[in-house]
């Protein structure tokens, strides 16, 4: 490289290194350069909106410094201009929080124009100019930061700023790939209920997710929620979900499971009847209007619509267990199965008090469902040519398997 560009490590790097946490994956910001320099020193262009280059050698991903000018609503809607002339400081100046303004050159030295050190150290979420209010996405990303560092705090005013962005409409104008992106990531966090509680507070969960707004202040009986509130369990149930590191499905169909609940009528309050036929709609709105890819939205459909009727299976005649079985499809795809009994799991375990409790329905779902599937369907079938026949000889054949295991 030429001796007048600087090369810097910016951004979640250093912030992650700072912090003590495992570094995923380190950007860097070239000053000094131009596209042709960069490509003459061996680099490969791959940047649509903005000039970004591989490393020749390691593939890391170096940005040529830039400036952003807004020009139109959304995301999308900004002018980049890149120059040899561009500072650190100019580049840094575009970054949505002081946590992620903070640069380290080749000697290892930092570069902190925005004081991100002191608010790293004073545990505050804080955007580092008024441009913050130009990208509607920051409003996702600090939710899912705080899912995150969820010991840190958001700034009073940067929280402010939130609100007004949410109240002018600029959430309005993210598309629904976007907003998936962001609130997967943050399911996938160490506490993502900090995520959703965020997007309360400014707003802007009434504008992504109305369906999960309205369950808060929605009571339940306090004899089987001793959290009494829906929107408060629904929280407990995904941050649960997350201290057994379950899988995103898992995680988005906790976060959907009670969605019904915030249609019940109030004159049968606190009591839901119903909630789960209403919560399949629901769950189904939701995810078609955020593009939710099909294993989250499949899973999500089947804990919400049958979850109520995993804890009545303790009372279940062996026949009423295997068609259970049969209309969960739990023979076809055993891994879904149980990714539906780990979300019934923590829907149970989500409650005030009872974050240890037994599971004794999922249990006995799991016991018929290795007795059911212990048995050869192809061999049974062998002995009739009718297909009506052979189905009810194969469930006959696990019936009998299901009633020698219980």
């Amino acid at each position: 490289m030429d001796n007048a560009m600087q090369t810097y490590i910016v951004g979640g790097a250093v912030r992650d290194e700072l912090l003590g946490y495992p570094i995923k994956d380190k950007d860097y910001i070239v000053v000094g350069s131009t596209p042709e320099q960069m490509v003459a020193a061996g680099f490969r262009p791959v940047g649509k909106d903005f000039p970004v280059f591989l490393h020749p050698k390691t593939h890391d991903e170096y940005a040529l410094a830039r400036t952003e000018r807004k020009t139109a609503k959304g995301y999308k809607g900004f002018v980049v201009h890149a120059s040899p002339e561009i500072t650190l400081e100019q580049d840094l100046a575009r970054r949505d929080l002081t946590v992620n303004a903070i640069a380290k050159n080749e000697a290892g030295e930092l570069v902190d124009p925005f004081h991100g050190i002191d608010d790293i150290k004073s545990k505050t979420l804080r955007h580092v100019s008024d441009a913050f209010v130009e990208d509607p996405v920051r409003i996702l990303r600090i939710a899912r930061f705080s899912a995150r560092l969820a010991d840190f705090n958001i700034a009073p005013e940067t929280l402010s700023l939130m609100q007004q962005m949410v109240e002018a409409g600029e959430v309005d104008a993210l598309v629904a790939e976007r907003v998936w992106q962001e609130l997967a990531k943050g399911l996938m966090e160490r506490k993502p209920a900090r995520m959703f509680e965020v997007l309360r507070l400014c707003g802007a969960l009434k504008r992504i997710i109305p369906e999960l707004d309205k369950l808060w202040g929605v009571p339940q009986p306090p004899q089987h929620h001793p959290e009494v509130d829906t929107g408060v369990h629904v929280m407990m149930v995904i941050d649960y979900a997350a201290q057994q590191a379950f899988s995103l499905p898992v995680r988005f169909a906790a976060l959907m499971h009670d969605l019904g609940k915030g249609t019940t009528p109030k004159e049968i309050l606190p009591r839901h009847i119903g909630h789960e036929e209403r919560g399949v709609h629901l769950v189904k709105d939701v995810c078609k209007r955020l593009r939710v890819p099909n294993d989250c939205k499949e899973l999500a459909v089947m804990v919400a619509k049958f979850h109520g009727k995993l804890y009545q299976s303790l009372e279940m005649r062996p026949s009423t267990l295997l068609e259970f079985l049969i209309q969960l499809d739990a023979i076809r795809q055993p891994e879904r199965f149980n990714e539906f009994l780990l979300a019934c799991e923590a829907d149970s375990r989500g409650r005030t008090g009872l974050e240890n409790c037994p599971t004794p329905a999922a249990d006995l779902m799991r016991k018929v469902l290795a007795a059911a599937s212990s048995v050869d369907a192809g061999a049974v079938a062998k002995a009739y040519s009718d297909t009506e026949k052979i189905k009810v000889a194969v469930f006959e054949a696990r019936l009998q398997a299901i009633k020698l295991a219980l």
